[in-house]
């Protein structure tokens, strides 16, 4: 995504949202919170209070450019949308988060929707867990 993105989108093109959006962009898992963004902006010198990187957050999750994910540690994640849907596995013991795609549970899903009446319109599965690294380390 770049500046023409932002501005298709009804934003305005500024140094926090490009920041903001490089940061998500080029992060090595793609799943960051506010406070994740807020110490990269640090590292790389740039003054952006935590209020703006709420407000930018808000702006990009309302614009659809940011999916906002809420899992049960009660933390915010947010990652750039994609044109795929994926789910995502999470890690009880540190966090870490991979995504993942499964023609068969994607159907399942929609089969089970059309059986109750429902229209699926939208749909989140988050599968929690201990990542292979975590266990490795219990060993």
């Amino acid at each position: 995504m770049d500046a023409q993105d932002l501005k298709s989108a009804g934003l305005k093109v500024t140094l926090p949202r490009l920041k903001i959006l490089e940061i998500l962009e080029t992060s090595k898992n793609h799943h960051m919170s506010a406070e994740n963004i807020y110490r990269a902006l640090i590292m790389q010198n740039e003054e952006v209070g935590m209020a703006t990187i709420y407000r930018v957050l808000t702006q990009f999750e309302e614009s659809g450019i940011v999916n906002k994910l809420n899992f049960d540690n009660g933390q915010s994640i947010f990652e750039v949308s994609s044109v795929e849907h994926h789910d995502h596995l999470v890690c009880v013991k540190c966090g870490k988060i991979d995504e993942f795609s499964d023609e068969v549970i994607e159907k399942h899903q929609h089969n089970v929707a059309k059986k109750y009446g429902y229209q699926l319109t939208d749909h989140y599965l988050y599968l929690y867990g201990i990542c292979k690294l975590c266990q490795e380390q219990k060993a």
